[in-house]
């Protein structure tokens, strides 16, 4: 009897063992929700979009803040709802938090604005994590001055938390280079105006708002994505940003598009859902 006992006892700990391997994980029963326009300071322009999966839960549900381009000055939060779109079917346990952010008009709103905004709406997204129902896990995915903001939020603060991966779409990364060499005669008064002094004046200030400045080997995995033939953000600036995250021997991977620009459609565009899906699948747990 004892010896059938100790049998008992054995197959009883490998069956429960293996049940409980096999459980899936853990959803919940609420329905998807947006909210458009959801404001997360007292500027008309600080508010965003948020669209929350169906079986959301605080331990499963991964979030990805996403940001606009424009050059600092212009865009919105509308440009993205096609990729949101489609990143929604292909990953089904993302929350996805468009924001928009002030924006330079020529008097108001000189940089840092644009940064300090991201990282307001970081802290509010992450401070409401139990009533929205998601986790802590954070991605960042920005376009050219959006891409900017998002490498910068991801390699340079670890507060509230250290993001778990940044996607860029081919997004400056060094500022002072940036300026130095300017792919257009309009840049360097552009960035002049948007700071108020060059990096001759102030070389901090623009290390200081360069995303490469702050990468270690504790920065995020990092996906870049940029076309070979960009006449506004050229792909020097990615490969700068690689070799850095390289010498740190941070993950990343830089995905160049032949002879296309600032910006792509068709073939290329599905080439990139498929790279972020495929990056974010190996990188964020």
């Amino acid at each position: 009897m004892y010896r059938v006992s100790i049998c008992l006892t054995v197959l009883i700990t490998v069956l429960l063992s293996c049940k409980k391997s096999e459980t899936p994980a853990r959803v919940s029963d609420l329905p998807a929700s947006t909210a458009m326009d959801v404001y997360y300071g007292s500027s008309p322009s600080q508010k965003m979009d948020i669209y929350l999966p169906a079986g959301r839960t605080t331990t499963n549900t991964k979030v990805m803040v996403v940001i606009h381009g424009g050059g600092w000055t212009g865009g919105d939060k509308g440009e993205f709802n096609t990729i949101i779109s489609q990143l929604q079917t292909r990953l089904p346990d993302y929350a996805f938090f468009n924001i928009n952010y002030r924006l330079f008009d020529g008097t108001f709103n000189k940089y840092p604005a644009q940064e300090d905004d991201v990282s307001n709406a970081v802290q509010l997204i992450l401070a409401k994590s139990s009533e929205y129902n998601i986790s802590q896990k954070l991605v960042l995915m920005g376009a050219s001055a959006g891409a900017h903001l998002a490498l910068l939020q991801g390699l340079k603060y670890s507060s509230p938390v250290k993001a778990k991966a940044i996607i860029s779409f081919y997004g400056p990364t060094d500022l002072v280079a940036f300026y130095n060499n300017p792919p257009s005669p309009a840049l360097q008064p552009s960035l002049h105006a948007l700071f108020g002094y060059s990096p001759e004046q102030n070389l901090a200030g623009y290390q200081q708002a360069s995303p490469a400045f702050f990468v270690d080997n504790r920065s995020a995995p990092t996906l870049m994505l940029h076309g070979s033939n960009d006449q506004l953000v050229p792909i020097a600036q990615s490969i700068l940003l690689k070799n850095k995250l390289e010498s740190a021997g941070v993950v990343n991977k830089l995905v160049t598009y032949p002879n296309e620009g600032h910006g792509w459609m068709g073939t290329s565009l599905d080439d990139s859902y498929n790279q972020i899906v495929s990056f974010l699948n190996a990188n964020v747990k």
